[in-house]
């Protein structure tokens, strides 16, 4: 049977370290962990402990690999026993590190929580001549017993009949964002970030503050990316935007509906907005300029230039594989937009007779032609009094000509009332 010791990171920093000999190798003043992506989805991650940080007994702080690794619990205190290696100079350290310094009193991510929590401890297990990482401690009782407290307090307590709470995170469950100041590849530190909703993403990067969250942002993918900056609040908006290099926010901003990325740009400095909109591919960059250009009051400024529009011979066939092939956001299906020449709006079809309808029957079969819609330069107090009326989720938007040039949705709208109230109340 092997012997297994488990034991918290906070109970043997400081201690004496000693060679297999009894001599001493310096005080431990933190623990290196080997960071290996999981190979198997069941197999639980353990990082394994594979190097010490030391100070020995002239003050130098050193780092060594480890051959070996052993805790013995001697009437209720742990020694630790090591086989050094070789000395590991910190700027050669780039798949591994530091639990001190990177992990404990740091703000990781709870994935099953989707929040951020401060780790006050890490609980590890001494296998044989290895050991290894198994959880995070982020209850009360591990900030007591980082300040050792926690045991003359639990005594305490205990004569009370109540119990320190506490709380552990596993290792799989946690993600470590605090690495702004350390040279760990980000795509292998955030890769689980990638598996949390954009509004969640976004909740996190708000409570990290301006600098972790830029990091962390500048990991995800653009898709990602856009994704989670549609989500963040417009002062997280402006810093994430300003903390990344034009090229980086260019390529984010391109992948937001253009009225969202309009809407961010117009909070920028008039040097950085430019350098943004060139940087930007043009069709792209001709869609926010014109959405600029409309009165902040005027529905033309609320409106996506994203939708779907076909040409009254179309079939529900045509249609659908349409929307198989580009994949469309939700909010895209809300309506389908029926154009004649010069792409002038006639009528529109709603999703629900699409999906019903066979799919030989044209559009002109089951269009309306009795369309509600608004001109560009319609003022923005008309919206919400039409969309109550008519029960409708998104209004197309035409120039007088009535060329069809986008339409406002719902979740726009009450946004726009949300953020009028709020100015208001100021």
């Amino acid at each position: 049977m092997t012997l297994q010791t488990t034991f918290y990171l906070s109970r043997i920093l400081g201690h004496i370290i000693k060679d297999d000999e009894g001599y001493n190798i310096g005080k431990l003043i933190d623990i290196i962990i080997e960071f290996s992506p999981k190979k198997n989805e069941d197999e639980p991650i353990r990082p394994k402990v594979i190097g010490i940080k030391v100070r020995t007994e002239d003050r130098n702080e050193i780092s060594f690999s480890i051959l070996k690794f052993e805790i013995q619990k001697v009437n209720k205190n742990f020694s630790v026993i090591c086989a050094l290696d070789i000395e590991i100079p910190d700027n050669e350290i780039t798949n591994y590190f530091f639990l001190k310094e990177n992990i404990l009193n740091k703000q990781i991510v709870d994935l099953n929580g989707k929040k951020l929590v401060k780790v006050n401890d890490i609980r590890m297990v001494s296998i044989a001549d290895s050991a290894y990482v198994i959880a995070v401690d982020v209850g009360v009782e591990g900030f007591l017993r980082k300040y050792k407290l926690a045991k003359p307090l639990s005594i305490f307590f205990k004569s009370f009949k109540i119990n320190l709470p506490s709380k552990f995170i596993l290792w799989d469950d946690v993600e470590a964002v605090d690495y702004s100041n350390y040279n760990i590849k980000l795509s292998k530190v955030y890769s689980k970030l990638h598996t949390l909703h954009p509004s969640d993403l976004a909740d996190i990067i708000e409570d990290l503050g301006k600098t972790s969250g830029a990091v962390v942002f500048s990991s995800l993918d653009d898709e990602k990316a856009a994704d989670v900056l549609e989500e963040l609040q417009t002062k997280a908006q402006i810093q994430i935007i300003e903390n990344l290099s034009i090229e980086k926010a260019a390529d984010v901003l391109e992948k937001m509906p253009a009225n969202e990325a309009a809407d961010i740009i117009e909070e920028l400095n008039e040097d950085r907005a430019e350098k943004l909109l060139n940087e930007m591919k043009s069709d792209a960059s001709q869609d926010i300029r014109e959405l600029l250009e409309y009165p902040d009051n005027t529905v033309g400024s609320l409106m996506t230039t994203e939708f779907l529009s076909f040409h009254k011979n179309a079939s529900v066939d045509d249609v659908l594989k349409t929307l198989r092939k580009t994949k469309p956001d939700v909010e895209s299906l809300y309506n389908i937009f029926i154009t004649g020449a010069n792409e002038k709006l006639i009528a529109t079809v709603p999703l629900r007779d699409l999906l019903v309808s066979e799919p030989s029957t044209t559009l002109a079969n089951i269009m309306n032609k009795n369309t509600i819609f608004l001109y560009d330069t319609d003022k923005i107090d008309s919206l919400a009094e039409m969309v109550s009326k008519y029960n409708l989720l998104a209004i197309p938007v035409t120039n007088f000509n009535k060329k069809l040039l986008g339409m406002v949705i719902i979740d726009d709208i009450v946004e726009d009332l949300v953020n009028d109230r709020r100015t208001n109340k100021k």
